[in-house]
């Protein structure tokens, strides 16, 4: 084995048991010792010499190895017989039949080797499937291209073979009608992860992200499609890990737009949501750092109109005023039994940061609006929300700066969610007031078995005249189903 890399073209052929499934565990054995980079459809053709056995099922690969020639050869041997092939007879019946037919350009004609394959050049099972993968690429010895090659010969006797298991669909089960004629909201997949690309040309990056994939369901459809999700996905796979979108929340949108064609569908909802590195600078010791947040992309269309909310998720730390404010009576209580007046006693606790429990709290800030909102700068208004933010990296300063900071702020879930509202109102006194806002806080307890959380959603002008004390009544919540819905 070298660490070059080498192109080899094999053949799979089968014709006892389940073909099919013979071959594609043939393909599975061989991602053990290389890379699979195309693969043909299948084709079916008689036994070579028309003996009296099963016909053949052949598709040719495209791999990527590091292991030369002989070691591949004798790699493929071994799949043959972990497979069952234990005839050596010539053009006996097998279970799985596996030969290298080109490895890069070489040729060679020794007994244990023999490149190109030979007889290839006159096998149309051998060509016509080769020549699908690899219509351009020149043979080593012909010096022809293998598309030219393979229409020279007589292809009557090998026939395309649909890639699915044999089984007669008799109806569309998910588009018959419901026994109960009840709509759903939502439909779809969850927890589907793929590699996107985000950002623009020349500064877009690889993320690692988690999606989910809704339709709505009218009351006379039994159900959705569920592979179409999927399919949607695997359909851009290419165009969205190679072309980039300039954010989260676009590329929601689009995928959103494609599930509402696939399913026929009323409406389609997609939740993003990526893991995003940023560079930190910690307080004191100003080491740099790399902290990683959760970016949240939406996006909710009926084909025509879309609605997408940006957000993040980031986490910090919380104090609790309650056990301070106990701990602060307490330390006045005990100054005052020593001697000190209740003025002196009240002064020295005022200056001296009080005790109490803290948790690692989670945020979260979403924002749907037609104007641009950067995720980066929604991480600063959650942390700047908190008690304190955290840091991976903490020298000792640091350490002392971000416990201090904590206890001379401390918070609740719900002083923090208030936080972030209000934060956000004044970082952005031009976003509109039909923008929808979600805050939410969860502080994980570390004195209780349960975690405290917090949560407004609405829209940002209810939320403004609320702060400002202009709100004539209070109004329901709108919540980010309704938004958007609307």
């Amino acid at each position: 084995m070298s660490n070059e890399d080498h192109i080899a073209y094999i053949l799979l052929g089968a014709n006892l048991g389940d073909r099919q499934s013979n071959i594609l565990q043939a393909l599975q054995y061989i991602q053990a010792r290389a890379n699979i980079e195309k693969v043909s459809s299948f084709y079916e053709t008689k036994p070579l010499d028309d003996s009296d056995q099963p016909e053949y099922l052949n598709m040719a690969c495209r791999i990527r190895t590091t292991d030369g020639p002989r070691e591949l050869l004798e790699f493929l041997k071994w799949v043959e017989r972990r497979m069952g092939r234990t005839s050596l007879e010539k053009n006996a019946p097998r279970p799985i039949d596996i030969d290298l037919l080109m490895y890069d350009d070489m040729i060679a004609d020794e007994s244990d080797l023999r490149l190109p394959h030979p007889g290839m050049l006159e096998r149309a099972f051998t060509l016509i499937p080769l020549a699908e993968i690899a219509p351009d690429y020149i043979h080593p010895t012909a010096k022809k291209a293998l598309g030219e090659l393979a229409g020279q010969l007589d292809s009557s006797s090998v026939k395309k073979v649909e890639r699915s298991l044999k089984f007669k669909l008799e109806s569309d089960i998910q588009g018959g009608r419901p026994s109960i004629n009840v709509s759903l909201s939502r439909v779809g997949i969850t927890d589907l992860k793929r590699v996107i690309r985000l950002g623009v040309k020349g500064k877009a990056a690889l993320f690692y992200a988690t999606l989910d994939f809704f339709a709505y369901l009218d009351p006379f459809k039994a159900g959705v499609h569920m592979s179409r999700f999927t399919d949607v996905l695997e359909g851009m796979i290419e165009e969205i890990s190679l072309e980039p979108s300039p954010d989260i929340e676009s590329l929601a949108e689009r995928l959103a737009l494609q599930v509402v064609r696939s399913q026929r569908a009323k409406k389609a909802e997609v939740w993003i949501k990526a893991r995003y590195p940023m560079e930190r600078v910690t307080p004191i010791s100003a080491k740099k750092t790399e902290e990683l947040y959760t970016f949240v992309g939406i996006a909710s269309t009926d084909g025509q109109r879309s609605r997408r909310i940006i957000g993040v998720e980031a986490e910090g730390m919380t104090a609790c005023p309650c056990a301070q404010d106990m701990m602060s009576s307490h330390a006045r209580m005990l100054l005052q039994e020593a001697g000190y007046d209740p003025d002196e006693a009240a002064k020295i606790v005022s200056l001296i940061p009080m005790p109490t429990h803290n948790q690692r709290a989670r945020g979260t800030l979403l924002v749907g609006s037609d104007m641009s909102v950067r995720a980066e700068h929604l991480v600063h208004i959650i942390e700047a929300s908190m008690s304190s933010e955290t840091y991976e990296l903490l020298k000792r300063p640091d350490e002392f700066f971000v416990v201090n900071k904590a206890h001379q702020n401390a918070r609740f879930a719900e002083d923090v969610v208030r936080q972030m509202l209000f934060n956000l109102v004044e970082v952005y006194p031009d976003l509109p007031n039909e923008s929808f806002v979600l805050a939410r806080e969860e502080s994980l307890e570390s004195i209780h078995r349960h975690n405290a959380f917090a949560e407004r959603s609405g829209l940002l002008g209810d939320i403004r005249a609320e702060i400002r004390g202009q709100a004539e009544s209070h109004r329901p919540n709108i919540t980010m189903e309704e938004w958007l819905s609307l």
